[in-house]
């Protein structure tokens, strides 16, 4: 082998071997997701929980949010919606509907994470006898039912849990819509499951979290963090709080139009990127210090990117170790790139057949490379620097 084949050998050998190993730890987690089973809640008292919902001028939705979450409360839970820096009247509209509101106005400091302190000040200054078991949180468009609220509060004991956090499917929404919802079906129901399975956690995303009061008490909640949810499970599980993922729990949002889900996949995948970026490595150090392997996982997990990202990198890092073959380069890292890709491909598929049918038709899936260049714009966005203000999205 030549001077210069050896160098395009290593070359290509560089571009493709940290690919290769996200593009792996994506298809052992996702094949792990679609066997993880439901865990069976464990049966006792039901402890008593207040549900907090923060809102921010959701005037026009939080009487129908309201609506049909009350009836869905099991005895001893409450309701407290958090109005937070409204300029419409979503607390009084709540408050008719049947919830108790709090109203916190502070334009300096905006985000869910400080609604959630907020809420924590508010339910701290109770008596002891009036403050409850379980702190959960829900999204004021989000809708779930009382056997995935019972789920949560019952095993939310001593560790903080996550429900399944879906998107409610629509076939006959946009393409790009679908796709989205399909991704968001992969993040939080199969490589959820996986994770949970492969690390023993979860991570938190935002809607459907529920927390023992102590840990919810001290939790670091005042921060405009835009993935808070996710930092804070971060912080929790390096508290040796791990959150767990209880699969037998789901809410369910509502999707959004093609520009409102192009809003809220820039602010999530800006966060996420900006945060795995920071994290993800050093939590892999430590867990190889420690010889913790579950903890290795979780590291491995968070430095996978999002779905759509993993892919477009994957097919340019297969042309550029492509192109460096014809300069010379072995073929072995471009076939394991492709052989990765596919396995990948395989995975998608399984999940498609498995769970995502009603999330995704057909015809919309066909249209995935679309989806891809319909995201570009998205990444060059982000190459700028990761959002720093909270994107709403309807």
């Amino acid at each position: 082998m030549t001077a210069v084949a050896v160098i395009a050998t290593v070359v290509a050998a560089l571009v493709a071997a940290p690919l290769l190993a996200l593009t792996a730890a994506f298809v052992i987690e996702v094949v792990a997701g679609l066997r993880s089973p439901a865990s069976p809640s464990p049966a006792g008292v039901t402890p008593r929980a207040v549900i907090v919902m923060p809102a921010h001028d959701e005037g026009p939705i939080i009487a129908a949010t309201v609506a049909r979450l009350l009836p869905e409360l099991p005895p001893g839970f409450e309701l407290l919606v958090v109005a937070d820096n409204c300029r419409d009247d979503t607390a009084a509209i709540a408050a008719a509907a049947g919830a108790s509101v709090t109203r916190r106005d502070d334009p300096t400091r905006r985000g869910k994470g400080y609604a959630l302190a907020h809420a924590r000040d508010q339910i701290a200054v109770r008596s002891p006898d009036d403050q409850p078991a379980v702190v959960m949180v829900l999204d004021a468009d989000g809708a779930t039912d009382r056997a995935s609220l019972l789920a949560m509060a019952a095993r939310a004991t001593d560790r903080p849990v996550q429900a399944t956090n879906l998107l409610a499917p629509d076939l006959t929404a946009a393409p790009m819509v679908q796709v989205s919802n399909f991704a968001f079906v992969i993040k939080n129901l199969v490589r959820q499951g996986g994770l949970a399975r492969l690390a023993g956690r979860a991570n938190l995303t935002g809607t459907g979290m529920a927390f023992p009061w102590p840990i919810f008490r001290d939790a670091p909640l005042a921060t405009s963090d835009i993935v808070e949810d996710l930092a804070l499970g971060l912080d929790l599980a390096r508290r040796g709080k791990l959150p767990c993922y209880v699969p037998e729990a789901t809410v369910w949002s509502a999707a959004s139009s093609a520009e409102g889900t192009l809003q809220q996949r820039q602010r999530w995948e800006g966060g996420f990127l900006a945060t795995s970026l920071t994290r993800a490595l050093p939590a892999m150090v430590a867990a190889l210090r420690r010889g913790d392997a579950r903890a290795l996982w979780a590291g491995l997990s968070l430095a996978i990117p999002p779905l759509t990202l993993l892919l477009m990198l994957d097919l340019a890092a297969l042309v550029v170790t492509g192109l460096l073959v014809l300069a010379g380069a072995s073929p072995w890292p471009a076939l394991l790139l492709a052989a990765a890709l596919t396995a990948a491909a395989m995975a998608l598929w399984m999940a498609w057949r498995r769970v995502g049918r009603p999330f995704l038709s057909a015809g919309a899936a066909a249209r995935l490379p679309l989806y891809v260049l319909w995201k570009i714009p998205l990444y060059l966005k982000l190459l700028g620097g990761r959002p720093t203000s909270w994107l709403r999205a309807r």
